[in-house]
């Protein structure tokens, strides 16, 4: 399969970063409510939450996120928490406000720029799916960031989840390790080494029920 345009520099990553923003942005003003309340596919965070939570993310600058992670005693979830509560707005309105603001902002308080790539791409996901919402990022996209996955451990345990297996995208060229097949698309793979159960409907061969196995156990 032809090779997409790669996103190898910070700079096209960076922007890609912005695109997903803006994209999610549009999608959220046309939630209700109700939607905006609903379960994310993200634990135990609502659809809101999620948005603060990525807010969060492109708002806090490297020293404070260190501060905060200190603060939590290293705890990534009560760091979550405290940050997603800082910059959740009084209503959804206020919350989309806080987030549109931060759409062209920093990539992440870290220079793992991929990675948070993959924060803006997996928490859309976790929005829209249970919102009803459908878009499927440039393959480019979903591409470095299934790289960066594969490679590593950082804020999801991405590497572990696909370890022993031969993993192939359907609609692009990401592949990777050997062993039982696990092949879908781009986006599906990166949600289910993200650990959302969810993509692993979207997932085939022998591969797909042992993501399906180890993200239920854990």
């Amino acid at each position: 399969m032809a090779e997409p345009q790669v996103l190898e520099t910070r700079r096209a990553l960076e922007r890609a970063i912005h695109v997903e923003r803006l994209a999610l942005a549009h999608d959220l003003a046309e939630l209700s409510e109700a939607q905006w309340a609903k379960a994310s596919l993200c634990g135990r965070w609502t659809v809101e939450e999620v948005v603060a939570h990525l807010t969060a993310g492109a708002g806090t600058g490297l020293w404070r996120w260190l501060l905060s992670m200190l603060a939590a005693r290293f705890d990534p979830d009560l760091h979550n928490d405290r940050r997603l509560a800082e910059h959740r707005g009084a209503t959804p309105e206020e919350t989309l406000r806080r987030f549109r603001a931060v759409v062209s902002g920093p990539a992440g308080p870290t220079g793992h720029t991929a990675a948070w790539l993959g924060e803006i791409v997996v928490h859309g996901e976790d929005i829209r799916r249970p919102s009803g919402l459908v878009r499927t990022p440039p393959v480019a996209t979903t591409t470095a960031v299934a790289r960066f996955f594969a490679g590593r451990d950082f804020t999801v345990a991405s590497k572990t989840a696909i370890a022993g297996l031969r993993v192939e995208a359907t609609d692009g060229p990401f592949a990777t390790g050997s062993g039982e097949l696990l092949r879908g698309p781009t986006l599906s793979l990166v949600m289910g080494m993200a650990g959302r159960a969810a993509a692993c409907g979207d997932l085939e061969g022998d591969g797909a029920e042992v993501l399906r196995a180890r993200l239920r156990s854990g």
